[in-house]
């Protein structure tokens, strides 16, 4: 849940930050595999039992003063641009519900000759100002299987707008072949595309056997398939 209110003193709620002094990858869709930095939002709208970033939101679990810290704009540019990395993945938690206090940001990193990826839940849509070259959008909206509740977690004017940008791949992650059709349906339904699907699970040996049950169906249904380059590098540690 969202828990307290944002801040209006046009600072951040952050929960991490990594990248720069322990180098690591994007690990997951288009950009899998290439030198990144992370800044991770705090605070989401939904409450998915299977999210593995539950520290973002989950205020049952942990207090909020003590998972998230108030950083500025200049700081975070200044952190980022200390690397000669040009990947700066912003995620969450759901990183779009500050993305009036990123823009400032995502302005100065574009400016520096970064890129910029969003993972987004895909049910807020993207300001226009972020509509521009430099920024894309990696979508995953989340299904049951996932412990989401699709009433809420699949908001079809938002997928609208993000089909539409032209600058999203939709990105669907798999429990098993039963999700396939699910993922389908909703694909036709809102008409995504690229469409990337990833496997379920937090460790190697999880992941591996996911991909090697939904490899073939994926590939019949011509879709891209990723994988979870963190949990198998780097076994889900923190700050990689």
């Amino acid at each position: 849940m969202l828990g307290a209110p944002l801040l209006g003193d046009g600072t951040l709620l952050i929960a991490e930050r990594f990248g720069v002094e322990v180098p690591t990858f994007q690990g997951e869709g288009p950009s899998t595999g290439q030198p990144a930095l992370f800044i991770r939002c705090s605070r989401c709208n939904l409450t998915c039992t299977g999210c593995d970033t539950k520290q973002t939101w989950d205020w049952s679990q942990y207090q909020p003063a003590e998972v998230s810290t108030r950083e500025t704009v200049a700081e975070l540019a200044r952190w980022a641009l200390s690397s000669p990395v040009e990947l700066v993945v912003v995620t969450g938690g759901e990183p779009l519900i500050q993305q009036q206090r990123l823009l400032p940001l995502v302005r100065e990193l574009l400016a520096a000759g970064r890129r910029i990826e969003f993972e987004t839940n895909g049910t807020i849509g993207p300001d226009p100002e972020l509509l521009v070259d430099g920024v894309r959008f990696n979508v995953s909206p989340k299904l049951e299987s996932f412990g989401a509740d699709e009433s809420r977690s699949i908001v079809p004017a938002a997928l609208a707008a993000f089909a539409a940008s032209g600058r999203a791949a939709f990105k669907f992650v798999a429990t098993g072949p039963d999700d396939l059709g699910r993922i389908a349906d909703l694909v036709e339904e809102h008409r995504l595309a690229p469409v990337w699907v990833m496997p379920e699970g937090t460790t190697a040996e999880a992941v591996i056997a996911t991909t090697r049950a939904i490899a073939d169906q994926v590939a019949a249904r011509r879709w891209c398939l990723t994988t979870r380059l963190h949990t198998l590098a780097f076994e889900n540690a923190s700050g990689r």
